[in-house]
């Protein structure tokens, strides 16, 4: 529940606790005399479900010079029966649409804190990419300032505010812009020749990256509306989800056109809109599911056009993303082709006789060699006993039934094999 006080011309007060408690669930009601600068008021504090609050304000419109006061903290009002109580403490109700608007809104902090956060988070994605740190990949997902517009964005959508919806915007594209500037001027000042394995990993798109913005956006959205008292998840832990999808991809962007990198920068400007994209869809239908809509209490500014038609222009541009990923083929997929394949070479050697599978590794490189997609199979098998096949032609036989059948599948990839043929000890 949400403490209310409510401050209202004098003799009003009663009404207020009549229309709290026989119309919209109030509790602990109470009401007092008090005075202001505007002279002698009614002071009613009010206790009223999550649930009840937009729509307990919306009624309160109609009492002139009327002053409300929103304590955004869950508060267990305790009533009689005491046998009830139990009950009622653990009957946690998602935040009022109203709440999470006025959060969102209020999570708009200063430009210089905003730019500060995104060179920062520049500074320690690139560390992190440039010396293939994993643990810097998640303190920059930690500070990068991501989530904040990406969440806003969304709740603007939900909410038909155009102006919001700007600003979010705005501030989403220069925290891109922000980071991936930082990261570019660092690889050109300590003049960084060749791509970290960091960034080729960053810069590769699956046939399913974008479940992580839907998953992303979805989550964030949840852990926006979920009362604190009853998400399970820390609102640090989904903003660096969020971040996840946006910050390496970022980092590497900047780093890749100082190295002049085009294909990879090309991948991670696609992953950067998808993710925008994503998210915003996935958490402005979990916004309106939980009742943000273009007009409420205190809140007169929403169109009610903006949310079918921002909802229509990201789910078509969705639609022509995944339709231009799965017609460039192999570029926007190699991390599931990679997979795919490696499943294809662990196959064939299974199924062969010349030799028992030890490891394999499959993956597309950033080889500069033109018109081929060079895709790298390193193999390493046992040698079986009792086998009169030297180790050399063993490994020109694998090479070759490996090679046949990728090509046969279409991977539209050049195989590059490389089977190594290892002894097991003689006792």
């Amino acid at each position: 529940m949400r403490q209310l006080l409510i401050e209202v011309q004098l003799g009003k007060g009663k009404k207020i606790i009549e229309l709290a408690e026989q119309e919209f669930q109030g509790a602990n009601l109470s009401q007092t005399a008090a005075n202001t600068s505007r002279g002698e008021i009614d002071l009613v504090i009010a206790y009223v479900p999550n649930s009840q609050v937009e729509k307990f304000l919306g009624e309160l419109e109609d009492f002139e010079d009327l002053h409300v006061t929103l304590i955004p903290r869950g508060v267990m009002p305790l009533r009689p029966p005491v046998d009830e109580v139990p009950d009622k403490v653990i009957d946690v109700e998602p935040k009022s649409p109203l709440e999470v608007f006025l959060a969102g809104l209020q999570s708009v902090g200063s430009w210089k804190g905003f730019i500060a956060y995104a060179i920062a988070g520049g500074i320690i994605v690139w560390i992190g990419l440039y010396t293939n740190s994993s643990f810097l990949l998640v303190a920059a997902m930690l500070i990068a300032p991501f989530a904040g517009p990406a969440m806003n964005f969304a709740i603007a959508t939900a909410r038909g505010d155009g102006l919001l919806l700007k600003k979010s915007l705005v501030r989403y594209v220069t925290a891109i812009l922000v980071t991936a500037t930082v990261t570019c001027l660092l690889s050109l000042i300590l003049s960084q020749d060749l791509a970290s394995n960091s960034m080729v990993e960053s810069s590769k798109v699956s046939s399913v990256s974008v479940l992580l913005p839907l998953v992303g956006g979805a989550a964030g959205a949840l852990n926006l509306v979920q009362s604190e008292r009853s998400s399970l998840v820390s609102g640090t832990a989904v903003g660096m989800l969020v971040a996840a999808a946006l910050a390496p991809p970022a980092g590497t962007l900047g780093m890749a056109v100082a190295l002049g990198m085009w294909s990879m920068t090309f991948n991670c400007g696609f992953l950067l809109i998808l993710q925008l994209i994503g998210i915003n869809l996935a958490a402005a239908i979990v916004f309106r599911i939980y009742g943000l809509s273009s007009q409420g209490a205190r809140y007169k500014r929403g169109s009610k056009w903006i949310f079918p038609v921002t909802l229509a222009i990201t789910s078509t541009a969705l639609a022509i993303l995944l339709s231009v990923q799965f017609s460039l083929d192999p570029d926007l997929q190699r991390s599931s082709l990679e997979q795919r394949a490696n499943a294809e070479v662990q196959k064939v050697v299974n199924n062969s006789d010349l030799g028992k599978l030890v490891k394999s590794s499959v993956s597309f490189t950033r080889a500069d060699i033109k018109d081929q997609n060079t895709l790298l199979c390193l193999i390493y098998v046992q040698r079986p006993q009792n086998i009169t096949l030297s180790d050399r032609q063993i490994s020109d036989r694998l090479t070759e039934k490996v090679q046949n059948s990728l090509v046969q599948k279409d991977f539209k990839a050049t195989p590059l094999v490389s089977v190594n043929v290892l002894k097991s000890p003689s006792y």
